[in-house]
């Protein structure tokens, strides 16, 4: 069996079957897991720079965003209780 650099045959001393492998080439799909792993990498740098915010900033605004909901939310429920 000659196929060159292509193929390898690994040979499993236990049992004897061979198993087929490919050394070179055909490594599309390593070559299309690296891309897409490089473009989520990318798109997911580009959020980080957006807001460009620090860790505790962005923790202080989204602080103040919960506050201001929660403030919503208790005068919403004290005038449905109201209007009862």
């Amino acid at each position: 069996m000659d196929f060159g650099d292509r193929i390898l045959l690994n040979a499993s001393e236990e049992d004897g079957a061979g198993v087929l492998s490919f050394a070179k080439g055909g490594n599309q799909r390593e070559l299309a897991r690296q891309k897409n792993l490089k473009k989520t990498q990318e798109i997911h740098k580009g959020k980080r720079k957006e807001d460009s915010l620090s860790a505790s900033q962005r923790k202080q605004r989204d602080s103040e965003i919960m506050q201001q909901k929660q403030k919503a939310a208790n005068e919403r429920k004290s005038l449905q209780a109201g209007a009862k």
